[in-house]
């Protein structure tokens, strides 16, 4: 798929990443939206507000499982592209709960493997050979890692949890319909995100939010798991590159170049926010911190060798940590309203994932 003008079917594009990706799309390039999200807990329209009037972009609240409606969708949308991020994708909940990310991330992906390729197969010429199916996976279908060495993609899987199983899976579903379909298909695996419109039950979010609340920080163990952390925007800019310019068949990981300690990331947020809103009593943020039972299977460390996308591809991250941590404090800092707003009735910052 080239870089003219495409319409791209974003799925799960109410979360997280899948916001920050369609607000990129609209704002920087000439493309065409359509966003599929059936809005769980997880996704809201406000992260797309300032996009919303825009004439390329459009949204259908859908669940990725129903089959007669993705394929009314493809028919009616008639897409280029498909960047497939849908997906139940917090471990802690999996824990708790494992049906819904077998439902969706298994399941759904199927679902939607089935009419993007019947759709693929009604397409000819330069539109069926330029058509590509991008689906978004993480870093955790690698398992865990020791003190050395970086996850590449030659890496064998070694999925620990429910959510990193049921993404694995996945995985192995795109490249099946690949091999076996011909369904010019790539994906990508990422390591841990952060940045603005994060829902707050994820490590970053739930520490700022809690520091803010005067509330205990809650910590795993002893902190001294590692993860890769990888800027929002930054990961935007790779998955459109790789939807442009990478090639079928192809696997790409995409990491921050930034391996901490989770205790650090917990003392670089408490830091930031005694110098952007030192309390009253002159007290310290950090005094906050509460070690907890750490969770069922918490892999030990992560981290992402993203040399082939860098070398294939050309994207690397602009943020370092310090540069995108502090852009993410204050921009929780600026819309605690957005925060309020998106766990009123359904979230409280409650610890998951003790089975």
């Amino acid at each position: 798929m080239d870089k003219s003008s495409k319409k791209i079917i974003v799925t799960g594009g109410a979360g997280f990443i899948g916001s920050a990706l369609i607000r990129m799309i609209i704002n920087e390039t000439e493309h065409e939206v359509l966003n599929i999200d059936k809005l769980t807990y997880a996704g809201h329209l406000e992260s797309l507000e300032s996009i919303s009037d825009s004439n390329r972009y459009q949204f259908e609240q859908v669940d990725i499982c129903d089959a007669e409606e993705i394929n009314r969708i493809f028919n009616e949308f008639h897409p280029d592209a498909i960047m497939h991020l849908a997906a139940e994708s917090h471990v802690d909940r999996s824990i708790d709960g494992s049906a819904e990310f077998i439902i969706t991330n298994v399941n759904g992906t199927h679902a939607l493997l089935e009419e993007a390729k019947q759709y693929w197969q009604s397409l000819e010429g330069d539109r069926k050979e330029s058509f590509r199916f991008l689906h978004v996976s993480t870093d955790e279908v690698y398992g865990e890692l020791g003190d050395e060495g970086f996850f590449t993609e030659e890496t064998p899987y070694d999925p620990r949890s429910p959510y990193s199983s049921s993404k694995a899976s996945s995985d192995h579903l795109v490249r099946a319909w690949h091999h076996t379909y011909g369904l010019p298909t790539m994906i990508t695996n990422c390591s841990n995100n952060y940045g603005p419109y994060q829902f707050p039950e994820k490590l970053i979010p739930v520490v700022i939010l809690k520091a803010l609340q005067g509330e205990d920080i809650p910590v795993y163990g002893t902190g001294e798991n590692v993860r890769d952390w990888l800027y929002v925007d930054d990961h935007a800019r790779a998955l459109l590159k790789v939807v442009e310019e990478g090639e079928p068949g192809e696997t790409y990981n995409i990491g921050g170049h930034n391996e901490k300690q989770n205790i650090e990331v917990v003392h670089t947020i408490c830091d930031t926010l005694n110098e952007l809103v030192p309390k009253e009593t002159g007290g310290n943020f950090r005094e906050l911190i509460s070690f907890v039972t750490d969770r069922p299977g918490h892999d030990f460390r992560y981290a992402i060798d993203a040399s082939k996308i860098e070398k294939e591809l050309g994207w690397t991250p602009e943020e370092t940590f310090d540069s995108g941590i502090k852009k993410t404090i204050q921009w929780y800092l600026e819309n605690i309203d957005w925060c309020e707003a998106v766990t009123e009735n359904n979230y409280d910052l409650e610890r998951l994932g003790t089975a």
